[in-house]
Formats: structure tokens, sequence, C-alpha cells
């Protein structure tokens, strides 16, 4: 059995470069030469849903817009668009619902374990709240039934390079998650460089990370293929030298089905059809959905449908 954390490589962290202009290059194949037409993007819309973790995290959150979300993960894809399909009524589901730490109970009562629960925790989405504070809050959120945590970084570590102090945080951070799935908001957005992306990925596996996630969602810039590339690319050099798998979750401001195919593409064309799986492949969304539904309805129906014709969230 592998271990969660491994030592703390400061040469290897140190040592690590990062070509902005190979990135570009090759996130640029992505969107102007990869297409996926008629069934086949069906089909990878059909396990794009697979893979949300459908979210709400809101000042408005009530426990009536969590009933909501809950009944949407479980159903995510309208009854008649399945009959369309050929597919079963209620096949398919979401990966996870995700939502705030105070909400985890009503939504665990309504789910009953039929679907992951995952809190934000850690002082979401800024992460500067007191560390036994934040450390309080996973606590909270298992004890209220969270299977998933998904955590902020602070991070200024980042910014000072202060790598160790990272590392130290994530690690105390999993020891008190214990055996729920731990999620690593890096903040792409808001560490500066794509360097510093590679490191602070590393770092993350490194103390025991089991998925690294792109964002909050909450700041300017959010996942973009370029931070997902330098984040895979990390993740499969985790991999190559230690053997373990680690899970990949681009979140905040992929809103379209296009743009959640070019996600998919890279996904497996980088790491392979192993990783499309939710067990190490998530992608935080509120509003995809509906354009993913959007376009199933026409390929199924032949039209595009009226916002009545959906259940949406």
């Amino acid at each position: 059995m592998k271990k969660n954390t491994i030592n703390l490589d400061i040469n290897r962290i140190n040592n690590l470069k990062v070509n902005l202009s190979a990135i570009e290059r090759r996130t640029s194949t992505i969107t102007k030469r990869r297409t996926v037409k008629k069934d086949y993007q069906v089909a990878w819309l059909l396990k794009a849903v697979t893979l949300l973790d459908l979210t709400t995290l809101e000042g408005d959150d009530t426990f009536g817009k969590v009933d909501k979300l809950c009944a949407k993960g479980m159903n995510p894809i309208s009854n008649t668009i399945l009959d369309n399909l050929g597919l079963p009524k209620n096949s398919v589901h979401v990966g996870a619902v995700c939502v705030y730490h105070n909400l985890v109970q009503h939504a665990q009562e309504i789910l009953k374990n039929k679907l992951p629960v995952a809190s934000v925790s850690t002082g979401f989405p800024a992460g500067l709240s007191s560390f036994q504070t934040r450390k309080k809050e996973i606590i909270n959120s298992i004890h209220s039934g969270a299977k998933e945590i998904d955590v902020v970084i602070n991070r200024t570590y980042v910014l000072r390079n202060e790598w160790k102090k990272l590392y130290d945080e994530i690690k105390d951070f999993k020891l008190a998650a214990k055996t729920r799935k731990l999620k690593v908001i890096l903040g792409t957005g808001e560490i500066g460089t794509l360097r510093n992306v590679a490191k602070a990925s590393l770092v993350a596996m490194m103390a025991g990370a089991d998925f690294i996630k792109t964002s909050t969602g909450k700041e300017k810039t959010n996942a973009n293929l370029n931070n997902s590339l330098v984040m895979l690319r990390m993740i499969r050099e985790f991999y190559e030298y230690t053997g373990k798998k680690i899970g990949f979750k681009p979140a905040g401001g992929i809103s379209t089905a296009k743009e959640v195919l070019n996600y998919l593409i890279l996904m497996y064309e980088e790491l392979g059809s192993e990783w499309m799986h939710p067990s190490l492949f998530r992608i935080g969304a509120s509003r995809l959905l509906i354009d993913i539904e959007r376009q199933l309805y026409h390929y199924a129906v032949g039209r595009y449908a009226n916002s009545n014709k959906m259940a949406m969230t």
C-alpha cells in the first residue's frame, strides 16, 4: 500500500521549468485542430456529465437551493433525452455535489450516500483564516457527512516560495481528512506564474493530495487549458516516479459544452483512458450542465429546447 505522503523534495521543486511558448503551442492544437462530432460528441458529453462536481457556492445558498442541486445531480439529463438516445431512465448521474460545509448535512440527508457530497473548506475561497479554524472546518464537514473535501491553500506560501510551509499545511489537512478524498485548490489565477503552478502542484501531491484543482471559481482567472496542461504534466511526472495516480479537477469558468470537450480531449491525450473516470477526473461547474443538456436535447430531438423542457438547477 502506497503512503499518502512522500518526503518533500526541494531540489525537484526548485529545478522545475515551464516553457510558456511550448505550453501555448500544445493547447492551441486542442482548440484549433481537434473536433468531436455527432455520436462521438454525445458520448463525450455524457461522459462529462458523470465527471461533474455539480456546485453551488453562493452567499444566498439555502436548503431549498441544495434540494434542487441534489435532485439535479441524481437526474442531470432529462428522461426525454435519455429515451431518445435509447438509454434507461435515470441512468446518468454526476460525480458529486459540492456545497459549503454548513449545508453538507442537509445534502447528505437528501442523497443518502447515493452520490458523494463534497464540501469546500479551510477558509474558502481566500484561505486566509487561522490555521486552526481552517482545520476545524474539515473536521466539521466530515462529521456532517462529507465524503470529499476541497481545501484552499494559503497562496502566499507559493508567492514567497515557502514550499515547506505549504507542504506542512496540506499534510496536516490530509491528516484531518483521514480517508476522505482531499482535493487541493491551488488558486492558479492568484499564484503568479505557470512555473508556480507546476511547483505548487508537485508540493500538493507530495503532501498527500488525492486531487489537484485549478481554482475556487472566485478568482479573476480560473481554469484554462494552459494551467490545466501544466498540472496534468505534473500529475504524469509524479506518477512516473512514485507510481501513485493523482486526480485532476479544473474548476471555474467552464460553462459550455464546447469548452468541456477541450478539457476531456486534453486529459485523454495527456494521461490516457485510465484517468477518464470520476475517481481521477472531476470538473467543477454550476452552469455547464445547462449547456450540455441543451446540446444533447438538440441531438436527440432535432431542435433546441425551451428552458421549461429541461429540469435545470
